[in-house]
């Protein structure tokens, strides 16, 4: 039998106040790459930098607000994953432009 003293309470994730500030930061990392193509704010690069910030901010906001990846306190095997996961992506999307830039076959 377990001792009772070895339960521990289910940790709370989030307050609501964290949760609205996560929401409403998605919400405007969604809006800006949204407005700025769609009014030809900017062109060219600078479109693709603005979209590529915007997404990296977004994955920063869903990692700290929604997935509590700050709040752990046990091994980092979620942010372990998370970047062996971005590694594997990485990999492919690097290999894939790579493959389709340089294949002198498909010319």
């Amino acid at each position: 039998m377990v001792p009772s003293n070895t339960h521990q309470a289910p940790e709370g994730h989030g307050s609501f106040k964290s949760y609205t500030i996560g929401f409403i930061c998605s919400i405007v990392l969604t809006l800006i790459p949204i407005i700025v193509v769609m009014n030809d704010w900017l062109e060219g690069t600078w479109n693709s930098v603005v979209l590529m910030i915007a997404a990296v901010l977004q994955l920063m906001v869903q990692l700290l607000f929604f997935m509590h990846l700050r709040e752990e306190n046990k091994p980092r095997y979620n942010l372990i994953s998370l970047v062996l996961g971005l590694v594997i992506l990485l990999v492919i999307v690097a290999g894939s432009m790579w493959i389709m830039l340089y294949n002198m076959v498909a010319v």
